[in-house]
């Protein structure tokens, strides 16, 4: 008997390949707007932006900013030190950038061959906390829309993951049951705790082989061919 009827997967670093796509488009704003003129390299101007990135999504996630000071904040950040400290030009970056990443279309290794095989045997429903103008773009111009039932946004649900609230407002959109459904998501703190805290079975998709946090996930892999033998 199937265990699963339901499979809430993630988006950005699970199917879509968010690190090599928004680096095109970061190496492609560094060199439009001029930032090869701030920075020696790509790589300085990269190193600058990535961790405080990082830093500005964990909060963001956490509900301590919200959306408009993460899209600002994070373009800032690099070129503040120069004497540029304007929001309406780093909304207008964002936006700049945000439309470009929608253009982008690399997939996670295996994507399609997994959905391919996923599509006949389950319900599958995107979870993301991304921006509903940008991911609904992405979902369409990478060929992903079709294996997907549902499209659940962060941007639509109120909260992010990995709040309990965002997983209830998955529950009420998709029908599904808790103990019929599995998430799959590279996030420890946004899918896999979010999911074990909502009392759903979680699916670790873990290339860089971390090391679980405080639980063991129902199940990990390192590639997604390897949800193939699981499921």
């Amino acid at each position: 008997m199937q265990l699963y009827k339901h499979l809430f997967i993630d988006l950005d670093d699970t199917l879509w390949d968010i690190h090599r796509n928004s680096k095109e488009c970061l190496v492609e704003i560094y060199n439009d707007y001029g930032y090869n003129k701030l920075y020696e390299t790509f790589e300085d101007y990269n190193n600058v932006y990535m961790p405080s990135n990082h830093h500005l999504w964990g909060l963001y996630r956490n509900g301590t900013i919200n959306k408009d000071e993460l899209i600002v904040e994070r373009f800032l950040v690099p070129i503040r030190e120069f004497g540029i400290d304007d929001a309406v030009y780093a909304k207008k970056l964002s936006d700049d950038f945000l439309e470009r990443t929608t253009l982008k279309t690399r997939l996670v290794d295996g994507t399609m061959d997994l959905l391919e095989y996923l599509k006949p045997k389950y319900q599958m429903h995107i979870l993301s906390n991304g921006f509903r103008e940008v991911q609904y773009k992405k979902i369409e111009n990478s060929g992903l829309k079709p294996y997907f039932e549902k499209i659940i946004l962060s941007d639509d649900a109120g909260v992010n993951k990995p709040h309990p609230e965002f997983f209830t407002y998955a529950f009420e959109q998709t029908k599904a049951d808790p103990t019929e459904a599995l998430m799959i998501g590279d996030s420890w703190d946004a899918d896999i705790l979010g999911a074990y805290n909502s009392n759903i079975h979680q699916m670790w998709f873990n290339p860089e082989e971390l090391q679980p946090k405080d639980f063991t996930p129902t199940y990990c892999v390192k590639t997604l061919e390897e949800i193939k033998k699981i499921l």
